[in-house]
């Protein structure tokens, strides 16, 4: 865990500090001599010489970026000590959400056996016939379903980034990182690669674009199609269809931890569906 988790976890972001740094430093330096607007935003079809122009207003003089912070800040510091009370909030719900989970944990790991024994009894009563099955197929589909979202988002962010760097992409470590984190939202990688392939061509590189457009697209056929079902939802092996409704279910009805209920949820009703069908099936069979 430590050589092939947590090493590269820390080298990958400590690359990313530096890569944002780098953009840090570069917002400072057009803040106090200004920056003329790039080619590649006036080359945007459309909405480039708009863009452009907007650029040239308000950051291509020296100390262009304080302004427009300053304007924003200014008007709208209502909105913000609003948004600061807000994430302050949350923060702190996070916090004691985090409290709560690491206590509840201690327990469960500490008294987990006799509270399966207890469980297992339950269960035994309410379905006598199926609770061993399901008992044995919840926890399985959980950590299979845990571990498939995260393995998939970390590889596509590993093979995006790599994507990126070859084709030239200014801080591709970073942009690998957020494309990874955005692999954990239905249509997020492909909104990550796609911009990032727009932004390709118009600065002057459109065969570089749309090789990394054709590799996103590929990368991300071959895991909807084929790593996804297989991943996610462990022993049931979900079809394309329940994985993507539970995806889309899970994230409009409870947010980033639907992405993780939502499937469970998915291959516990097809496990159930298929055990139904096939005792219909048996049954049918089994009549004169």
């Amino acid at each position: 865990v430590l050589s092939f988790i947590i090493v590269p976890i820390v080298f990958t972001s400590l690359y990313a500090i530096k890569e944002v740094r780098v953009w840090a430093a570069w917002a400072i330096e057009a803040n106090r001599i200004g920056a003329p607007p790039p080619v590649w935003i006036a080359d945007l079809p459309i909405v480039g010489a708009g863009a452009a122009e907007q650029w040239q207003r308000y950051i291509s003089h020296p100390g262009g970026i304080g302004e427009v912070v300053q304007a924003i800040s200014g008007s709208n510091i209502g909105n913000i000590y609003r948004g600061v009370l807000v994430v302050g909030t949350s923060t702190f719900q996070a916090v004691l959400t985090l409290l709560f989970l690491l206590i509840t944990l201690f327990f469960v790991y500490r008294d987990g056996d006799r509270l399966v024994a207890q469980v297992d009894r339950l269960g035994e009563r309410i379905l006598p016939d199926r609770w061993e099955r399901v008992s044995r197929i919840v926890p399985m589909t959980i950590s299979s379903t845990v571990m498939g979202m995260t393995v998939i988002a970390i590889g596509e962010g590993i093979v995006l980034g790599v994507a990126y760097w070859l084709a030239g992409v200014p801080s591709p470590v970073t942009l690998g990182i957020i494309t990874g984190i955005m692999a954990l939202i239905p249509g997020g990688a492909p909104l990550c690669f796609t911009l990032v392939s727009i932004y390709l061509v118009a600065s002057g590189a459109p065969i570089n674009g749309v090789a990394l457009l054709i590799w996103g697209s590929t990368e991300l056929f071959i895991v909807d199609k084929t790593l996804r079902p297989k991943l996610v939802g462990g022993p049931i092996k979900l079809p394309f269809l329940p994985t993507f409704f539970g995806l889309i279910g899970g994230v409009k009805t409870m947010g980033f931890l639907g992405l993780f209920v939502g499937p469970v949820l998915m291959a516990l009703l097809v496990s159930v569906w298929r055990e139904w069908v096939y005792e219909s099936r048996a049954d049918r069979e089994d009549a004169p």
